[in-house]
């Protein structure tokens, strides 16, 4: 079950499983095409389901707990129950105090913490039957670095919350063995939201979602009784994994080779891969 499946980093992890024959959950709100941003919930299951998966798509608000249940339900009425969950739906908004307004605030915190705390809550009763079961975050390292939080401090609080949701529930959920981890990227992540964000700027310094895709799957595939708790970083993992060539994940190969874009919440290169 993916959260945020029907577009940019959800989508492309997705289709990663879908290859591998993976049941998916297509869990996210647009169910009709957005006037900027490609994608729905149908069209991501279409391309799930040529890639080689089995796809469920399901209108899901995870603000909302019945649009949660109700999902949950369905997803286990389908395909038998939940191995994994990818908590991937997030809102974003990086301004200052000022110029946050409290709308956007109570969404941010709304979807990033409270939507995967509940939706982890819902999901782990079938988790706890899962088959080396995984919770798997799209957030931060808890770095607690007053220039981590200065410009858009609403923003880091709500994306430490589903941090702070790994730091507490891969122990509390040891126990059942399930494993709970966070992966982000190293460097900025291209992606359609990105792009109206942004109006276009930075794609070339950016990488390719697959980067995020391909190291999700190294993480779900580890044993779930002894990789967990971890902040894992995309770069990181796939490189622990042997792959050495990161041209093919970049937007543009020949812009640059070092740190492309220095991604929120990361020190130094050579802290992280160190």
């Amino acid at each position: 079950l993916i959260t945020g499946a029907s577009r940019g980093i959800g989508k492309e992890i997705a289709l990663k499983l879908a290859k591998d024959g993976a049941n998916i959950v297509v869990a996210a709100k647009t169910a009709t095409a957005h006037p900027k941003l490609p994608g729905t919930i149908y069209t991501a299951a279409e391309e799930i389901e040529k890639a080689g998966g089995k796809a469920l798509p399901c209108i899901v608000d995870v603000r909302d707990e019945a649009s949660v249940r109700t999902a949950v339900e369905a997803a286990v009425k389908k395909f038998g129950g939940i191995d994994i969950l990818i908590n991937n739906a997030s809102a974003i908004s990086l301004t200052g105090t000022e110029d946050t307004e409290m709308k956007r605030y109570d969404l941010m915190h709304s979807i990033n913490t409270r939507g995967t705390f509940l939706m982890s809550k819902v999901c782990l009763p079938y988790l706890k039957q899962g088959k080396n079961a995984h919770i798997l975050n799209i957030s931060p390292p808890l770095l607690m670095e007053p220039r981590w939080f200065s410009n858009h401090v609403a923003y880091t609080m709500a994306k430490y919350g589903m941090s702070m949701c790994v730091l507490g529930m891969h122990e509390e959920f040891r126990q059942y063995n399930i494993a709970v981890n966070a992966l982000w990227p190293l460097t900025s992540i291209w992606t359609a939201a990105m792009d109206m964000l942004s109006a276009g700027s930075g794609a070339s310094g950016s990488r390719k979602a697959d980067i995020m895709a391909d190291a999700a799957y190294a993480v779900l595939s580890k044993n779930s009784r002894e990789y967990t708790g971890n902040f894992a970083i995309d770069e990181e993992v796939l490189r622990a994994e042997g792959v050495t060539d990161f041209k093919k994940y970049a937007m543009d190969p020949g812009a640059c080779s070092d740190p492309l874009l220095c991604i929120t919440y990361l020190n130094t290169l050579s802290q992280m891969l160190h």
